[in-house]
């Protein structure tokens, strides 16, 4: 009787120990996700419908904080330039330093250095964003022309009819580019409501540079979810095993008094 009561009474510190063990693991991973992402992402409310159907206005995104070298074609950026307006901003980078940016050729589509470019995010559903009379809208309503210079960034939204991006500053020295050092961070995924993570659009990958790879959300967020079920299980396993351990106390002690 005695070797078992020690038994069970090994097995009640062992269940304890594991259950503290998991909910302290637990409560690193939780916060250690959080506190990571606080220093790794800024959030950012978007305040125009410029980067629809990408990023709707009033939509809550979280931004990595990178330096502007390394940005590349397709990231989607928050930005403050004085030439517009010295607020914060949000467009798709679709030129570097050196590119050639036109619009558009004889299907419409956006060109860098001659390249036709797809473009799947200006199309909502799977289907064209934009319909004129004759068929799918050209992925700019005006044809314009520029080289962007070393060092700058040439920005369109996504919603393409009413974006005031480079476009409008083409007379603009720098034909409407902005500098690379006006870029705060590149958006990631949209947290409100919950769109997901922006993925990297294939076409630009082509290009020389490629494009940049995605920040460390995903394991921020498995992190958290991971510590919240480490609390959770070994919080539960613990209150099993002293409920267990409870009930074996009590059946010696009524064998014992037998």
């Amino acid at each position: 009787m005695g070797g078992t009561g020690r038994t069970d009474d090994g097995r009640g510190r062992l269940g304890n120990m594991l259950s503290n063990l998991a909910v302290a693991v637990g409560c690193v991973l939780f916060l250690g996700g959080f506190a990571w992402g606080a220093v790794v992402y800024q959030p950012y409310t978007v305040p125009t419908e410029s980067m629809t159907p990408t990023v709707n206005a009033g939509d809550r995104v979280l931004a990595e904080r990178i330096d502007g070298a390394d940005v590349r074609r397709g990231d989607v950026v928050v930005f403050t330039d004085a030439a517009w307006g010295d607020v914060p901003m949000v467009k798709r980078v679709v030129g570097v330093g050196g590119d050639k940016i036109a619009c558009c050729d004889s299907d419409g589509r956006l060109t860098i250095n001659g390249k036709p470019i797809e473009e799947p995010y200006l199309r909502a559903n799977g289907g064209p964003l934009l319909v004129e009379a004759d068929g799918e809208a050209p992925a700019s309503v005006q044809e314009f022309t520029a080289e962007v210079p070393e060092g700058q960034l040439f920005l369109l939204g996504d919603e393409r009819t009413g974006s005031l991006d480079s476009r409008v500053h083409l007379k603009d020295p720098g034909q409407g580019s902005v500098p690379r050092s006006a870029v705060q961070a590149r958006v990631d995924a949209v947290a409100w409501p919950m769109n997901g993570m922006i993925e990297r659009p294939e076409a630009f990958a082509a290009l020389p540079g490629g494009v940049s790879s995605s920040g460390p959300l995903r394991l921020q967020v498995g992190a958290v979810v991971a510590g919240v079920a480490l609390i959770v299980g070994g919080a539960a396993f613990g209150a099993i095993a002293g409920r267990s351990a409870r009930g074996n106390k009590r059946a010696r002690a009524a064998a014992g008094a037998r």
